[in-house]
């Protein structure tokens, strides 16, 4: 049985990037090294992300390249305001807020290493298809 997910985001930007989703998505700092951070969010510590710094030893060669083909998707009460903030925040935006057909208010933001982060609110059950 799985206990609990943590995806690691490679970065040359701890700070900034540990910033990013304290300030705009609310996360909380678990525990933070020179070449690791952990974030969970507040009052729920299996909710979390990892931030590991691109050149750090643990970090294969292989994989120490800006993110690509992936999108991490976070839900949050109100898409909205989040929106709102990072238009303030000057974050970059992919996509604007808008209703999807599955039933979630989304927009995409890129966070400070270029991955696209989806965040969601659900608003209505999704369409049958």
């Amino acid at each position: 049985m799985i206990d609990r997910v943590l995806p690691n985001i490679v970065s040359d930007r701890l700070a900034e990037t540990r910033d990013f989703y304290v300030g705009l998505l609310g996360f909380a700092v678990n525990y933070e090294s020179d070449w690791f951070i952990n974030l969970s969010a507040p009052g729920e510590p299996k909710r979390e992300i990892g931030i590991w710094r691109r050149d750090h030893e643990l970090v294969p060669v292989e994989v120490r390249y800006p993110p690509q083909g992936v999108i991490l998707t976070i839900v949050v009460d109100d898409v909205d305001t989040v929106y709102k903030s990072a238009i303030i925040k000057g974050v970059p935006v992919v996509a604007p807020p808008r209703d999807l057909f599955y039933g979630q208010r989304s927009c995409l933001l890129a966070d400070p290493n270029g991955l696209i982060i989806d965040v969601s609110t659900p608003v209505a059950e999704p369409e049958a298809t």
